[in-house]
């Protein structure tokens, strides 16, 4: 019979994805499988493995065949209806934290949730936050609710398009938000993981600045004053993107480089109030 150590060394995938298939269809740590390595799998579990390796090596995200992505340091479940979630937004998350620093209870708002790795995150840093998110996705929410039950964060969810989703009465201390910001015409959208997830939440189907420009003119009616908003972009945006935000009358305007020093999250201080 087959046996772990010899299944990896055909797999044809690097050891660490290899070994993180054979985590998933054994549901063993990684210490459990150095330990046993050479006993023999089950030919179910084995063909499992074999067909999880195939569908790696045809390009499936590892998030998708194991189901999760670790973080901020937890494990959020993963499916094809959600993004998958990237280091360079724990920045988007950082920020945020920074931005409530002194507050009490703060209201926090999470526009596009999809996993809701990001309210989930900012719900878990601070408890005593009062955090909602928002989806148009059925499907993505249903994940973020998942996500939220398992990791013991609280956050209240909203399904429909970005402010129009909240109740009318709804004011907040932070708005952040990751949005669509791949322009359609980007062949970025044809390589990698991006040609597995779901295409509404990447682009905006136009010139990837469009959903930036309606949460940046909708904010204004949704901070309380003094309240910010910050939003991930990509890394060719952050001049088009702190443009509308002074243009809407946000002040103190800055942009926050990403691990890769690329310039990734951009925002503001609504200091007017409420719009009438």
């Amino acid at each position: 019979m087959q046996t772990g150590r010899s299944l990896m060394l055909v797999c044809g995938l690097p050891r660490l994805e290899g070994r993180m298939l054979l985590e998933c269809v054994l549901q063993k740590p990684r210490e459990w499988l150095l330990a046993h390595d050479t006993d023999p799998l089950s030919p179910e579990d084995a063909a499992r493995f074999l067909s999880l390796a195939a569908q790696r090596r045809q390009g499936v995200p590892m998030a998708h065949l194991i189901g999760w992505r670790e973080f901020m340091g937890h494990r959020f479940e993963v499916t094809p209806a959600v993004l998958i979630p990237r280091p360079e937004t724990e920045l988007l998350v950082e920020v945020g934290l920074s931005a409530i620093d002194g507050y009490e209870a703060p209201a926090v708002l999470d526009l596009g949730t999809g996993s809701g790795v990001v309210a989930i995150s900012l719900a878990l840093a601070r408890p005593d936050a009062r955090v909602t998110a928002t989806d148009l996705s059925v499907e993505a929410l249903t994940v973020a609710q998942r996500n939220a039950q398992a990791l013991g964060a609280r956050v209240q969810w909203w399904q429909g398009s970005w402010f129009l989703a909240l109740p009318p009465e709804g004011r907040f201390n932070l708005i952040v938000s990751n949005p669509p910001y791949i322009a359609s015409y980007d062949d970025h959208l044809k390589r990698g993981d991006l040609r597995f997830e779901p295409s509404q939440a990447l682009t905006d189907g136009a010139d990837g600045l469009s959903d930036l420009m309606r949460i940046i003119n909708g904010a204004g009616g949704r901070l309380l004053p003094g309240g910010s908003l910050w939003l991930e972009h990509g890394y060719d945006q952050a001049e088009p993107v702190s443009r509308m935000l002074a243009e809407a009358g946000f002040t103190s305007v800055q942009t926050h480089a990403d691990l890769a020093n690329l310039p990734r999250v951009t925002g503001g201080v609504w200091a007017s109030g409420p719009n009438p």
